[in-house]
């Protein structure tokens, strides 16, 4: 793995899915396994509880600088602002919207939030640590 870090000015281009938030592990930041009572790391092997579980922003782009097209990944806290509430909080809108709306898909993001991030993100010009 290339250890060389830099700065990437770039414009998004595109949102690569629409599933923004990720059960993650508190020690390794893995996505965590979930069943209906129980969360399981296979990373590092921790588990818990299903309600206890908690949450990490995940968001896929497309990027384009002035020569070249990259698909990058941006994960934490550092989207807390431009979402305006944690992803735990996030995470319990999804639920509530798709338990209102009868969604079956607990992966998907509602169209209106995706709607919503791909307003805030495509077009714009952002700078990403690489």
């Amino acid at each position: 793995m290339n250890s060389v870090r830099g700065l990437l000015a770039a414009s998004v281009i595109s949102i690569q899915n629409s599933c923004f938030v990720y059960p993650a592990c508190q020690k390794c930041f893995s996505r965590l396994i979930l069943d209906s009572r129980r969360f399981n790391c296979l990373k590092c092997g921790c588990t818990g509880e299903a309600k206890n579980a908690q949450y990490r922003y995940r968001l896929s782009l497309k990027i384009a600088d002035t020569n070249d097209l990259f698909d990058i990944t941006v994960f934490g806290s550092c989207l807390d602002p431009f979402f305006g509430v944690t992803a735990e909080n996030l995470q319990r809108c999804i639920q509530d919207f798709n338990q209102l709306s009868g969604g079956t898909n607990t992966d998907a993001s509602p169209g209106v939030l995706v709607q919503a991030v791909e307003t805030c993100f495509i077009g714009k010009r952002f700078i990403f640590g690489v």
